[in-house]
């Protein structure tokens, strides 16, 4: 299967040389799981001809807000309707859990508790006990923007008391995460720090190595899900 992964963003600097692109995270996520991967740029404007260039697609974090007028963002909004319409496996994560949403009529704000940082738990909902596993999701989170209001088809699997709307589908073909199960923990500990003072005070980073301390993230039963999206098979 060619799966086609929309980067919304990237890594730079040390990130980038010790960890790869988010793409590549992505890629290495889903290793074993039979698929080719081939990347689109988005946010420099580099888009697929159609949406039935790829058996499945993916949607990576990004440093951009979802409600940002940028051209891109408006074109990857089209994307991923026509993906939908056409009934095409679609993965998003963080930028692109909150880009979906809002493609298909939900609203993405900023969380009035600020930043969510290291790691967070997630209590699957009564759907979501039978398709993820009936323990508490423990998942490493890095974002501030969120879903606020679900799309009427959006059904929700999980979410944590910081984040409501944390894990959705709609339909049997699109699964999103508001958090991060391409980033391991090693990453989390190197990404946090290297982002102060651009997106990050110092004291908002030392809460969330402080969190990261405290919990291990087990991100399998998420992957194991997209795994089973991009394959179509039923949630």
């Amino acid at each position: 299967m060619k799966i086609g992964i929309l980067a919304a963003g990237t890594n730079s600097g040390v990130l980038l040389e010790q960890f790869g692109s988010f793409a590549r995270m992505t890629e290495e996520m889903l290793a074993g799981a039979g698929f080719r991967f081939k990347t689109w740029d988005v946010s420099l404007g580099i888009f697929p001809d159609s949406s039935g260039e790829c058996d499945g697609w993916i949607i990576t974090g990004s440093p951009a807000s979802a409600y940002e007028p940028r051209e891109w963002i408006a074109k990857l909004e089209s994307l991923v309707r026509a993906i939908d319409q056409a009934g095409i496996p679609l993965i998003g994560i963080c930028f692109g859990h909150q880009l979906i949403a809002q493609a298909l009529g939900g609203v993405v704000t900023k969380a009035d508790a600020g930043w969510g940082l290291g790691v967070d738990i997630y209590q699957p909902t009564e759907t979501g006990q039978s398709l993820l596993g009936g323990n508490p999701l423990a998942l490493h989170i890095i974002h501030q923007d969120q879903v606020t209001e679900l799309p009427e088809r959006a059904e929700l699997l999980a979410g944590s008391a910081f984040c409501q709307n944390g894990v959705l589908r709609y339909d049997q073909h699109i699964f999103t995460v508001q958090a991060h199960p391409e980033f391991g923990r090693e990453y989390m500990f190197a990404e946090l720090p290297a982002i102060v003072p651009e997106y990050l005070t110092a004291a908002e980073a030392e809460k969330g190595l402080q969190s990261l301390q405290c919990y291990a993230a087990d991100s399998a039963p998420v992957v194991d899900a997209i795994i089973r999206v991009l394959k179509g098979g039923s949630l």
